[in-house]
């Protein structure tokens, strides 16, 4: 997991492929873009522009992924993301179907929840459990981008 904010340098090299996806969030307008997936470059990198409302956290399952890493970057509105490492040991509720890049678990351990504002960015690889788009207080409309990067280009 790396925590970040867009308008900050990364103080350590990041792979070209996650520097790519990060100049992808500077890049565009991201409050005129419409809803939807966006090709960045194929099944190597592309994007998921999302508008939504955040839920309590016992409202939604943990997920992790094997394919792609995920940066979640939020452009509206106020994201806590529950994280976690998976210790190999929580219970799944849904597992990875053919085809889906996606698991869900039935509870982790060690979860700890992560604050994101606008500008900020949350980079999750698959050894990373996730449960994005909750809220703390009341639900809130946001607007964020997903960018999926294919693990085989790290």
């Amino acid at each position: 997991m790396i925590l970040g904010h867009i308008n900050n340098e990364a103080t350590f090299p990041l792979p070209p492929i996650i520097q790519q996806g990060l100049e992808f969030l500077k890049a565009l307008d991201l409050l005129q873009i419409k809803p939807g997936k966006v090709d960045i470059d194929g099944d190597r990198i592309f994007a998921e522009i999302v508008d939504t409302v955040t839920h309590f956290k016992e409202e939604s399952k943990p997920e992790s992924h094997q394919k792609y890493i995920d940066i979640h970057y939020l452009i509206s509105g106020a994201e806590y993301i529950g994280v976690s490492i998976n210790t190999m040991d929580n219970p799944i509720y849904r597992p990875f179907a053919p085809g889906k890049d996606i698991q869900f678990y039935d509870s982790v351990r060690h979860e700890n929840l992560v604050e994101l504002f606008p500008g900020s960015y949350l980079i999750l690889f698959p050894q990373d459990i996730h449960r994005p788009c909750c809220c703390l207080q009341e639900p809130v409309s946001i607007r964020k981008v997903i960018v999926k990067i294919a693990v085989s280009e790290i």
